[in-house]
């Protein structure tokens, strides 16, 4: 599996703060046996955010992309709006699922605006900014991302899922 990591900050972009939550998420793709097929980082603008969303989903340069970061409810966070525009169809059982698992450790979960959507036959996730809550994110994303992508590439055969075996 092919995914991008889109990290969104004002103040990573700035060289203000290293991207913690963007490493995060590469280690895990690696653990997954899977390839990091595009990186980058952004400030927290719905143009320059819709823009990498589009460019990876539309040239299928990505099955799976994961943002971190502007998730949250400060004037500037506005990764879940420029998702939106970007996505054809919502998948608000994964963005649910996130924030329950979050919840689960901290109250601040309840707090993440985070979407998740299809563009194409790219799945796009958000997840919030701090290394702890992707981690809560990556945690889901663990035990449905392949299989999600499965279906958006046409197998959507039951034989095929994961709790058939």
């Amino acid at each position: 599996m092919r995914v991008g990591v889109l990290t969104v900050s004002d103040a990573v972009t700035a060289g203000e703060r290293e991207d913690r939550s963007g490493h995060l998420i590469v280690e895990w793709v690696g653990r997954q046996g899977w390839d990091t097929a595009q990186r980058t980082v952004v400030a927290d603008q719905v143009p320059d955010i819709f823009r990498v969303l589009a460019a990876w989903s539309d040239t299928d340069a990505c099955d799976l992309v994961i943002t971190t970061g502007g998730t949250g409810f400060a004037e500037r966070d506005v990764t879940p709006e420029a998702t939106l525009v970007a996505i054809d169809r919502e998948a608000p059982g994964l963005a649910e699922a996130i924030r329950m698992h979050g919840l689960q450790h901290t109250a601040f979960a309840a707090l993440g605006r985070g979407v998740a959507g299809i563009r194409g036959s790219t799945l796009i996730v958000n997840l919030p900014g701090s290394p702890a809550g992707v981690a809560d994110g990556l945690d889901v994303l663990s035990g449905v991302a392949e299989h999600a992508v499965r279906l958006l590439h046409g197998h959507t055969s039951h034989a095929e899922s994961p709790d058939d075996d």
